[in-house]
């Protein structure tokens, strides 16, 4: 079995076509990101495990000023090219090479959901290093009654309770200010949590 990143990139192409446009996400969500980053202090934003980057291009195109951040080199190069106006860089989420409180906020949209659930405290704790007092913090995540894991389209992934990641978020050092829950027809259940970083 290999890395996660290298799962995407064998199916990085299917996944553009299906997945890698504005189009393919749903008006609720772009509704809650927006009213997310518009909280945000002035600064650089992060959109970590930001895919083919359509995410990151639409908060540029917000007026936002952001960073896409991508472990996987198809991705990233994806990005670079269809988005070259907006900077793109090779990252992980465990690791994200900024300086302390150096970031407005992160934006983690579904780029959490691979990672063992033992591994999601740490990067936690690592997005609180980065993010400002009174910076932002957003996760998108597939939820459910427990953590479970499931047979994902590219890989391994997990389904997680919204009480439960609002606890480990909280114990990184952030107060959640917003949840959400909905099930989409055709879809596994949804969930978002937007914290704020305690200063």
């Amino acid at each position: 079995m290999g890395s996660v990143p290298e799962a995407y990139g064998r199916r990085s192409a299917e996944y553009i076509a299906l997945l890698g446009d504005m189009s393919a996400t749903a008006e609720a969500d772009r509704r809650f990101v927006g009213a997310w980053a518009r909280t945000l202090p002035e600064g650089r934003i992060l959109d970590v495990g930001c895919g083919p980057g359509h995410w990151t291009n639409w908060l540029h195109q917000q007026g936002m000023t952001v960073v896409g951040i991508d472990p996987t080199p198809e991705f990233v190069a994806h990005a670079r090219q269809r988005y070259p106006e907006v900077s793109f860089r090779s990252g992980r989420a465990e690791n994200l090479d900024v300086e302390d409180a150096g970031v407005a906020g992160i934006l983690a949209w579904y780029s959490l959901i691979h990672l063992p659930p033992d591994a999601v405290p740490g990067v936690l704790t690592e997005c609180a290093r980065v993010i400002e007092p009174g910076g932002g913090l957003l996760l998108g995540f597939f939820t459910g009654p427990e953590i479970e894991a499931f047979d994902h389209a590219v890989t391994t992934a997990h389904f997680w309770p919204v009480d439960t990641l609002e606890r480990m978020v909280g114990d990184a050092g952030f107060v959640v200010t917003d949840r959400d829950r909905r099930v989409d027809p055709g879809a596994r259940p949804h969930g978002a949590i937007a914290a704020r970083r305690i200063g």
